[in-house]
């Protein structure tokens, strides 16, 4: 690696790993407020709230690092421009493309880190924090109950308790049952209940109350006196028998999908556009880094400010990013959204090579030196 390759690398390095961690701060700080409440009420340790937050983060690395490159390689190059050190640079014949180089060599090792995160570290920091929140719920699930006031814990069926006990026991129970799955809706009144968890979900037990059920089909209302009722209240997030979505799964759980498991047959296509995800999104790295050098790069170099070019690299990498997410969603049900995501990703880096390297040069300033023989004297 040459003089100035070393010295524009470092530069890249030390402002990609600065914006990097206030980038992780910021993100931190937004995630844990998502988790503060819940540790706070439960009497949870300190360490189980850090854990929450620490299992948040790596899944978002994703949009972290390429984005902490871009603003690193803008910030440099256009604070090499105002220094005149670029316009140097070019003047002893070095190519855009060479210029360029230490930005490619930290993008490509920005993307190794990206793909070892997204194979295999963000997966399994997802399924371990579904993993944990579920042991809280097991553990403080009487939380979901919040005295004084009506409490909607499932589609359709919301609770009220007048008191809630220290152990957890609940007095003064109202529950209004009016999911789709029950043949009518319910009301059930009762003096004391508690919460209790089970593989699918919660359960919750009332003691000596009334159930009231009112039947739209006879306009009719029958009551049950009962001295003990259950209510289930299934989770979809249960961790016993819970079905691992395509993000909580490592590329090589991806690659082998259950043969016996039914909704691995349902949703194989999903499994398969998620491993060209994670193939994919790394190489966003190369491409906002190599759209920001060529911006800045090719053509001629104003030490007076390059505003405008600078502005139009972070348009073009909203769009690229904007455009990547929706062809990711439109991936889900139809090819061609797959096959926009490979161009968006792919296509900008090779035109930006190509308009970096001796031969893209060499071709702009001959259309240049045409456009300006066309100029009338």
């Amino acid at each position: 690696m040459k003089t100035f390759d070393r010295y524009i690398f470092k530069n890249l390095l030390i402002a990609s790993l600065f914006v990097t961690v206030v980038l992780t701060v910021v993100i931190f700080l937004t995630q844990s407020l998502k988790y503060l409440e819940l540790v706070i009420e439960s009497g949870a340790s300190s360490s189980t709230f850090w854990g929450l937050t620490v299992l948040a983060l790596p899944r978002f690395m994703e949009i972290i690092l390429p984005l902490a490159l871009m603003i690193s390689v803008l910030f440099t190059y256009n604070r090499m421009t105002a220094d005149s050190e670029l316009i140097v640079i070019k003047a002893i014949g070095h190519s855009p493309i060479n210029m360029a180089r230490p930005a490619i060599i930290l993008s490509l090792l920005t993307t190794l880190i990206l793909l070892c995160i997204t194979m295999w570290g963000a997966p399994k920091a997802i399924s371990a924090l579904h993993n944990k929140r579920h042991e809280i719920k097991e553990q403080f699930s009487s939380l979901i109950f919040k005295e004084g006031i009506f409490n909607q814990i499932d589609n359709g069926l919301t609770v009220y308790a007048r008191e809630q006990a220290e152990d957890g026991t609940l007095y003064g129970l109202m529950i209004h049952d009016g999911r789709a799955d029950q043949q009518a809706p319910s009301t059930i009144i009762a003096k004391t209940g508690i919460l209790s968890v089970t593989n699918n979900g919660f359960e919750v037990l009332v003691f000596d109350g009334q159930r009231q059920e009112y039947s739209k089909k006879d306009k009719s209302l029958s009551r049950l006196n009962f001295d003990r009722y259950t209510i289930e209240v299934n989770d979809e997030q249960a961790i016993t028998d819970r079905w691992k979505e395509p993000d909580e799964r490592t590329i090589f759980e991806l690659l082998s999908p259950s043969a016996e498991d039914e909704l691995d047959k349902k949703y194989e296509k999903n499994l398969k556009i998620e491993i060209h995800r994670r193939i994919i999104s790394p190489l966003l790295a190369i491409t906002l880094a190599v759209i920001s050098c060529t911006v800045l790069i090719v053509g001629p170099i104003n030490r007076r400010g390059q505003i405008k070019r600078v502005a139009l690299a972070v348009l073009l990498a909203v769009l690229i990013q904007s455009l990547y997410i929706a062809a990711f969603n439109i991936a889900k049900d139809n090819l061609v959204g797959l096959l926009a995501m490979y161009i968006l990703v792919l296509a900008p880096i090779f035109s930006c090579l190509f308009l970096m390297s001796p031969f893209g040069d060499s071709l702009r300033r001959n259309l240049l030196f045409i456009k300006q023989r066309k100029r009338p004297a």
